[in-house]
């Protein structure tokens, strides 16, 4: 695919637009508008630049948890605590890696409504020792407790639907980003760029109307564009309580994901609408990314 681009520093890029066009050998939508990545917290200079010159980026979706920017705060020893009874906020640890001149929306994806959903599902004590944990600051480790006895269940596909469940503020403030003409071109990620991402770029295909093989051939390039951090990826999936599978793209994630959409709701309209996103952001979407 020749809109599948190569960075530095700059993982599971492309643009949207432009690889759907290429998978159907149509002209169905715009491209240089949407893109999705992995995250972009250690891009090259020259990364950065092609993203602001080449790209024109204008507005980045991080859709990641504070814990996983104090992570990625640690790992580029930027001096953010995550031992501390008052943890930064998402700004904070987020702050060093931003690109000059790039507007962000910081989205939490799996923000307290889906989090509180988990929560919900473990035993007392299991509760008691998480809700300790992140009191001191030991959000990992609390994470943890999530990842063996709840996550690990449940499976890619089972969180994907909890998300479309516990997600809907979330669902609709990224919608309100897309459905303004002013943010574009818009580049959407989280940590691999895989799951969250891969959850918000199938809602807007299916709203633009996609083929879900088109969809499942998007989400499934993520596979191959992630193997050279595959092996890292699993040691940090280990450490919060998950099987080396959610490194991995699920080949059943996007169909599963379009019937339980079509089952539950009735329609992609449908269930946007019950999120909050309304006929006239649906219209603007469109307007913005169909050609």
């Amino acid at each position: 695919m020749a809109h599948v681009d190569k960075f530095d520093h700059l993982l599971n890029f492309r643009d949207v637009g432009a690889f759907v066009n290429e998978l159907t050998g149509s002209k169905k939508l715009k491209p240089g508008l949407l893109f999705r990545s992995a995250r972009p917290d250690e891009a090259s200079a020259e990364d950065r630049r092609r993203l602001k010159d080449d790209y024109q980026i204008h507005t980045v979706i991080d859709l990641r948890t504070k814990s996983e920017h104090i992570v990625q705060a640690h790992k580029r020893s930027v001096p953010v605590p995550s031992a501390e009874p008052v943890a930064p906020s998402n700004n904070q640890a987020a702050e060093p890696v931003k690109i000059p001149g790039l507007t962000y929306a910081e989205i939490n994806f799996n923000g307290s409504s889906y989090s509180f959903a988990l929560i919900r599902q473990l035993r007392y004590w299991s509760t008691t020792k998480l809700i300790a944990l992140m009191a001191a600051g030991y959000r990992t480790q609390a994470i943890s407790i999530l990842g063996k006895e709840v996550m690990s269940e449940r499976g890619l596909v089972g969180l994907a639907f909890d998300s479309l469940t516990h997600c809907t503020s979330e669902v609709l403030a990224v919608f309100r980003v897309l459905a303004d003409r002013n943010n574009y071109p818009v580049v959407v990620h989280c940590t691999q760029g895989k799951d969250r991402t891969g959850l918000s770029i199938l809602l807007v295909l299916l709203l633009l109307h996609v083929d879900t093989a088109a969809i499942n051939a998007d989400y499934m390039r993520t596979q191959k564009e992630l193997v050279s951090e595959r092996e890292a990826r699993i040691v940090e999936i280990r450490s919060i309580g998950m099987p080396d599978s959610f490194a991995d793209c699920d080949p059943q994630w996007v169909e599963s994901v379009v019937a339980h959409i079509s089952e539950k709701y009735g329609s992609i309209e449908e269930y946007l609408l019950h999120c909050g996103v309304t006929k006239e952001m649906q219209d603007d979407v469109r307007r913005i990314l169909l050609e």
